[in-house]
């Protein structure tokens, strides 16, 4: 039986921010997780440079029920004061595009900042252990793991949510809340690539690895980035984006061609090389994969002088106002993080802990604030694990 002040659920980005803080402050702290390995998360992100935050994080780069409620703990730790960290350790890092930022050399370089930090902080961390039991039999926690039985003071649930289950992920921290009455917000993938129907997939599986800058829309939320056409469907920055707003069974809009009125273009070529096939003029604006797919689908061919405005509008169309309805996603699969998670109603934006169960905490990717893509998911890790840490 062993007798600590706080047990953290997760050896991840959150789980470890928290540690660090609560043992900082004196506090006995054990950190347990069933991986092999600390922070697996951390170490394959960023194509293994760890997207660490960005530049730009403000409450506005986050999806929840409650808008307001990641607004506290990102104004109490910023993405500054996780810079002015990683600049203390020596690591060098870089901005890479819309205020990414990447170490130089290697995502391990933050996992072992943390780790060291842990250390510094008489913080303890058992890997390769699971939790047989949780339960609250009077003011402390009483928890079963596959090597010993804990009590605890207070139990943080930083176990993230079911994204990237070949890394061992799962719903266990919603099976925490579900334990202590506490509500869901019904989790799906997010930040995911969107797949097609068959039909859809057997007439563009030839364009797979064609990429285009693109905005990507789904009722008033827009994203610009890069687009990749895949096997299966659809992928890229900008689609990843815009699954975390898509709704199952609607369309989404694309302009395959943001800066360029495609029927001003279009119209201008019919005026200035009136003998020029249509499907040239397309492959001048698009890549020639895409041009002549557009072609195919829209059965267009001929001289732009013998082609009328209408079928330039139609064309046009295709470009600048592609309107798609994805069959599904990927799914947790390959999703990046998972949107939904523990109802912040039920939690304290100020210390992250559950009104109804004094002791027990929630933060990170468990809880419902899901970022946008690009650093945005890793700030939210750093702020709520610091945010608990004051209060553990």
């Amino acid at each position: 039986m062993q007798n600590i002040d706080v047990l953290i659920i997760g050896a991840g980005a959150a789980g470890l921010m928290c540690a660090i803080e609560a043992g900082k402050r004196g506090r006995s702290v054990l950190v347990i997780d069933h991986a092999k390995r600390a922070a697996d998360k951390i170490r394959i992100s960023g194509g293994g440079r760890c997207n660490f935050t960005n530049l730009h994080a403000s409450p506005a780069n986050y999806l929840s029920q409650n808008p307001r409620f990641a607004v506290s703990a990102l104004k109490r730790f910023t993405q500054h004061d996780f810079i002015a960290l990683v600049d203390k350790h020596g690591i060098s890092w870089h901005e890479k595009t819309l205020g990414q930022l990447f170490c130089d050399d290697s995502a391990q370089q933050i996992i072992d900042m943390l780790l060291g930090l842990c250390q510094q902080a008489g913080v303890r961390i058992e890997l390769q252990t699971s939790i047989t039991s949780l339960t609250k039999p009077d003011d402390r926690f009483t928890i079963g793991t596959s090597r010993d039985t804990i009590r605890a003071q207070s139990v943080v649930v930083a176990c993230g949510g079911p994204s990237i289950p070949k890394m061992g992920a799962s719903g266990f921290g919603y099976e925490v809340a579900k334990r202590f009455d506490l509500p869901i917000v019904s989790p799906r993938a997010a930040l995911v690539p969107f797949v097609f129907d068959d039909a859809m997939r057997e007439r563009t599986k030839h364009l797979a690895g064609v990429s285009v800058d693109a905005v990507v829309s789904f009722k008033k939320t827009s994203f610009r980035e890069g687009l990749l056409f895949t096997h299966r469907g659809l992928s890229g920055p900008s689609i990843l984006q815009i699954s975390s707003y898509w709704e199952e069974g609607k369309d989404i809009r694309v302009n395959l061609l943001p800066d360029t009125d495609a029927f001003d273009a279009l119209k201008s070529a019919k005026q200035n090389q009136p003998k020029q096939d249509i499907k040239t003029t397309l492959a001048g604006l698009l890549p020639k994969k895409l041009a002549a797919h557009i072609a195919e689908e829209h059965k267009l061919g001929g001289r732009l002088a013998d082609t009328s405005d209408k079928v330039l509008r139609k064309a046009a169309l295709a470009i600048n106002d592609w309107t798609i309805k994805p069959v599904g996603t990927e799914g947790y699969r390959t999703a990046e993080v998972t949107l939904g998670g523990v109802n912040t109603k039920a939690i304290s934006s100020k210390t992250m802990e559950a009104s109804k169960v004094p002791g027990l905490f929630f933060i990170g990717e468990v809880v419902d604030v899901t970022g946008h893509l690009g650093g945005f998911n890793f700030q939210w890790a750093w702020a709520s694990g610091h945010a608990a840490g004051q209060f553990v």
